[in-house]
């Protein structure tokens, strides 16, 4: 397996650079977290998140490892959510926050999928399309806390709020659906990296110390990388 596109170059950095803060920190990087406090072996678990991630991130480069590498993350997240974001769903089912946080798990499952060069791709954009949903409602139900991340020179902050809730939604369905399904998930991609690059790039590089602002840039970017593969997808598709 070469390295089939710039989403896939991108994603293997941001594993790369995860794992490397996760074994600076000696705690769980943002996208791995919460982790409650009572979990046995804690610290030992996170340097493990963090050497997968890391391992994962490398593997993704070399051509022969590449599939073997995306298995093993593939492996390691859905045991994530299996284990920490679905019974945070049971423990609060109608919590949007525990939906949301599922959901940033289970886009970067999709894109591992994806790289694990198997057939069953269509599992890989199911799953995406179902992530997209959760974060459509996040917005709308906290449309003030959305609407103050637009960006100052940008008018009509609620609007946007809504806007971009709205189409994340659609997003999901169209690609569940099958319907436009290619736009859906480029045009869901593209929002998600100006999510990054319009709101949490300038908050970091105005050194911003506050820890959920880092936090946020460091789940975005690994949300970035993830749906440009489940994106870049539907183009491999094309080409083969």
């Amino acid at each position: 397996m070469r390295i089939a596109s710039v989403g896939h170059a991108v994603f293997a950095a941001v594993l790369i650079a995860l794992g490397i803060q996760g074994l600076i920190k000696g705690d769980f990087t943002a996208v791995w977290q919460p982790v409650p406090r009572w979990v046995p072996a804690r610290e030992v678990l996170s340097y493990l998140c963090a050497f997968v991630f890391l391992a994962s991130g490398i593997g993704l480069l070399w051509r022969r490892a590449a599939p073997h590498a995306a298995r093993v993350l593939l492996a390691s997240l859905l045991l994530w959510v299996l284990l920490f974001r679905v019974p945070a769903i049971v423990r609060a089912p109608g919590s949007v926050l525990s939906w949301d946080g599922c959901a940033e798990t289970v886009v970067m499952v999709a894109g591992a999928w994806v790289l694990t060069g198997d057939k069953s791709v269509r599992i890989a954009r199911v799953l995406y399309g179902l992530a997209l949903i959760p974060f459509g409602l996040a917005h709308l139900a906290y449309i003030k806390e959305t609407a103050s991340l637009v960006p100052g020179w940008l008018p009509a902050h609620v609007a946007w709020a809504y806007l971009t809730g709205v189409t994340f939604i659609a997003a999901g369905v169209a690609v569940l659906a099958g319907k436009v399904a290619r736009v859906a998930a480029a045009l869901s991609a593209l929002q998600i990296g100006l999510f990054t690059l319009l709101v949490w790039v300038p908050i970091v590089a105005a050194g911003s110390k506050d820890a959920f602002q880092w936090s946020e840039f460091a789940i975005s970017c690994a949300l970035t990388a993830g749906a440009w593969v489940v994106a870049d997808s539907y183009r491999r598709l094309r080409e083969d």
